[in-house]
């Protein structure tokens, strides 16, 4: 079966996607957020102490869908993994393809979190999605 490349797309295109992560319990918990894609892959930031954070150190597994800045889903579930990014290099371009995806909106939230001293305590994470292994269902 081929990767619903559509699919991917459309997570891309929106403004905010739903990052469904996974408690120790099994329970979901998801959360709207900005994401942008390079090199095949997508990358979201986050505070380094987040909730989703910790509960991707325990489980990798994630669920994504398009969706409003509420939250409010507006397509199907992709599933896949993620993880925090380490390297430098790869930081360094997500940050840059989050910038030219949300331009202005970013360069205010990023003088902010410099006055707040917030932005050193972000961390990536790197989102590999698989249409083809977990399929583009409802959730």
């Amino acid at each position: 079966m081929k990767r619903d490349l559509a699919a991917l797309e459309k997570i891309g295109r929106h403004r905010y996607i739903s990052l469904a992560t996974f408690r120790r319990s099994g329970e979901v918990v998801k959360t709207p957020v900005w994401c942008a894609r390079h090199g095949g892959r997508f990358y979201v930031f986050t505070a380094a102490g987040s909730g989703k954070v910790k509960r991707l150190r325990n489980d990798p597994r994630i669920r994504v869908a398009p969706c409003g800045a509420r939250g409010r889903v507006r397509g199907a579930w992709i599933g896949g993994q993620a993880r925090r990014v380490e390297d430098p290099a790869i930081e360094r371009a997500a940050y840059a393809a989050l910038l030219a995806k949300y331009g202005w909106q970013m360069r205010v939230l990023d003088f902010f979190s410099k006055l707040t001293g917030r932005i050193e305590a972000r961390a990536i994470l790197e989102l590999d999605l698989d249409v083809e292994a977990h399929g583009a269902h409802e959730f």
